[in-house]
């Protein structure tokens, strides 16, 4: 193979070992007009991560233009789509939305402040190991990529997802490692600390996740090396850029107009400080008006505005190192004030608000038959159902603000998403709760930790709505402010310290351990110890949430609303489930006709039968009994006479099921002739007595009268 390619261009190509396989990096081989290109390559698994820099900032844009992507490709498993009438790929899954967003939060704070160059980022996977993951290739490959274009990013950054195999971490575990694994953690960084964590689990305790950060930060060095060292081998070239920052003139002005106007003059309960920072900032606009002109300080008031908002931001820091005051006049361990109820709707299945400080969630909670899961089409070979749905929503009005109404962004699925893990362990099985399960948290007022609200209202109505949990979750959003290397740890952060600090951890578990995590960092990576100190502080804040929703509601409530469905199961044998469809459906919807049940069948033989009117249901699952019931030995059955031998009878006991009854076990007395006893039709009670090894049914008349 050439090592030129068209352009003339040397292909170079650096390899290393990560968790036990070779990871390759090349470049110059394909995307030969991107800013940069790169093909990871890692098993079977082949991402492309491509790279494109505009060369000016865009003027007038207050925040940096960098847009992730990652692409599925159906072809790059061996898959057309499952769905019927959309072969190509369109809209992005939400399982593509939210890898997309994983590799997002570890690289966007890797950019400097005041960057406004359009930087677009595409993974997009070639071909699918199946027996791993490709979301952390895929993140590699966007870091490489960017690490080659010459923009100002202090990475590279690497990712590994861990689970936990037989007591020991594992990363690029299998789909049934995963599934039999009660972490699934993804841990991202660069080389001098841990940018973004991410973890589903099931009840894992706070050390165990410690112990686990530890071990992803330590295995994913070399992946790092190897992007530094392949950006050697190019001789990337540094892209001149400009930063839109704050004047220091502008930042002087304000500083010295707010002297007088901070500190414990702020530190009020909200919505108190909101009013009071809101009425402050009018004040300053107009002072600034009068002093250089109100058609003048049109063109200054929106970087006047930005240092305002700096100096809110400092003020807040200087309140929590220096007097370890929060904005609002908490405690750094300090729990705003909570409430909450049930049963609030009362045509809903399950309904919950659950308050915390001026946070507030809504979630509604449904139930249907199995078949209403959500069916999972993705390249990946864990296609599926999705039994239980989170979704999240937070209109403008939740934060004050007019916005047009839209389709969920990667935010909102983002934070139904976590929201959902947090669950997922504690939910019954479909045997123990054949329903599919949908909640809705819809957003009522936003200060910060909403996706933790989302958590807590959701576990509140799903109880009102008698879904059996294991045990309740609860979640807490901690805050961390670095003042030099002393950490401050803050427990369930407002929005003013969510925008001024330094890293953004949610929480969520049940009195057992941990039940899902989400952690961002604004900082340029942090030391494992400091984020073991973070999951240790979490612990009192979670305990005393869970106590006060345990206030409201101790427990599941054990009967479903009178308007959620009805559903009975019954499990057969798989081989039955023919005889129960009929042969091009004909049982099946005969049975759904004469009793108007809805009937599901999973392929393990687990049968759901809902209904409004619980007779027609149990006379659907007596139906689905007689077809599928296995004949047992000693019980008595209401046979009928099919045909008569002259050595006997052959007697129907169950669908589809026939036995024979000797001539010798008609009766106590000698019979000569068998149609002296018995005629075709008729129906009488018989006993089966025997199976033999070839699965032949042997019925007696003569024991039913002993």
């Amino acid at each position: 193979m050439s090592t030129i390619n068209p352009t003339g261009k040397e292909i170079i190509s650096v390899t290393t070992e990560l968790c036990g396989k070779p990871l390759t990096l090349e470049v110059n081989r394909v995307g030969f007009r991107t800013s940069a290109s790169v093909l990871v390559t890692y098993g079977e698994t082949v991402v492309l991560g491509t790279a494109m820099v505009s060369k000016k900032s865009i003027s007038g844009m207050d925040y940096f233009p960098l847009s992730i992507d990652y692409e599925e490709k159906m072809y790059a498993a061996g898959k057309i789509s499952g769905s019927r009438f959309i072969k190509r790929e369109g809209r992005p899954s939400d399982e593509a939305i939210l890898i997309g967003r994983l590799i997002d939060r570890p690289i966007r704070p890797l950019f400097p402040k005041g960057y406004r160059q359009e930087v677009q980022t595409v993974a997009s996977v070639l071909s699918l190991d199946p027996n791993f993951r490709p979301d952390m290739v895929a993140m590699i490959a966007a870091s490489a990529a960017l690490t080659l274009s010459g923009a100002p990013f202090d990475g590279p950054v690497a990712g590994l997802r861990v689970a936990l195999v037989n007591g020991e971490f594992k990363a690029f575990a299998s789909p049934e490692e995963r599934e039999a694994s009660d972490l699934d953690l993804v841990v991202a960084g660069i080389e001098s600390g841990i940018t973004m964590v991410e973890a589903g689990a099931n009840e894992v305790s706070e050390e165990v996740v410690a112990d686990a950060l530890a071990w992803a930060y330590d295995q994913l060095q070399p992946a790092i090396a190897l992007q530094k060292e392949l950006a050697e081998k190019v001789n990337v070239q540094p892209l001149a850029y400009e930063l839109i920052l704050p004047n220091d003139e502008f930042q002087t002005v304000v500083d010295e107009w707010m002297a007088d106007k901070l500190g414990e003059d702020l530190r009020k309960p909200y919505p108190e400080r909101n009013e009071l920072v809101s009425t402050l900032r009018d004040q300053f606009h107009d002072a600034m008006a009068e002093k250089f002109g109100a058609d003048d300080y049109k063109t200054l008031r929106s970087e006047y505005d930005e240092a305002f908002t700096m100096a809110l931001h400092k003020d807040v820091r200087r309140g929590i190192v220096e007097h370890n005051l929060r904005p609002d006049g908490r405690q750094l361990d300090e729990i705003r004030q909570l409430s909450s109820e049930v049963g609030i709707l009362p045509r809903t299945h399950g309904s919950a608000i659950f308050t915390r400080g001026l946070t507030q969630g809504l979630n509604i909670v449904t139930l249907a038959p199995l078949s209403f899961a959500q069916m999972v089409d993705t390249m990946e070979v864990t296609d599926g159902e999705r039994r239980y749905m989170h979704h999240y929503n937070a209109p403008g009005y939740t934060v004050g603000e007019v916005r047009r109404l839209g389709s969920p962004g990667r935010r909102e699925i983002g934070h139904g998403y976590l929201a959902e893990r947090a669950v997922m362990a504690v939910l019954p099985t479909e045997e123990e709760f054949p329903y599919a399960i949908r909640s809705v948290t819809e957003i009522m007022s936003q200060n910060g930790s909403t996706s933790m609200a989302a958590t807590c209202s959701s576990v509140l109505a799903l109880m009102d709505a008698g879904v059996p949990l294991k045990r309740p979750v609860s979640g807490i959003a901690m805050g961390l402010m670095m003042d030099g290397d002393t950490p401050y740890v803050l427990s369930d952060i407002a929005d003013a310290e969510d925008f001024a600090g330094d890293m953004d951890f949610k929480i969520t578990g049940t009195e057992k351990g941990i039940t899902a995590i989400q952690m961002d960092m604004k900082v340029h990576g942090l030391p494992v110890e400091i984020l073991r100190q973070a999951l240790d502080k979490s612990k009192p804040g979670r305990e005393h949430i869970l106590k006060h929703m345990l206030t409201t509601l101790a427990a599941p409530k054990p009967t479903l609303s009178q308007y959620a469905p009805r559903i009975e199961k019954i499990k057969i044998n798989p081989e039955k489930i023919g005889a129960v469809i009929g042969k091009g459906g004909e049982v099946i919807n005969k049975i759904t006709a004469e009793t108007g049940a809805m009937i599901d069948i999973k392929e393990d033989g687990l049968i759901t039968v809902a209904g409004n009117d619980p007779k027609k249901i149990a006379m659907a699952i007596d139906w689905i009994k007689a077809l599928t019931e296995e004949p047992e030995v000693g019980r008595i059955y209401e046979g009928k006479v099919v045909s008569i031998k002259d050595f006997g009878a052959f007697i129907n006991i169950m669908p589809g099921i026939d036995g024979m009854v000797h001539i010798s076990e008609l009766s106590n007395e000698r019979v000569e002739r068998v149609e002296d006893v018995l005629h075709e039709g008729q129906i009488l009670p018989v006993k089966l007595v025997g199976i033999d090894e070839r699965g032949r049914l042997s019925l007696s008349i003569r024991n039913i009268e002993e």
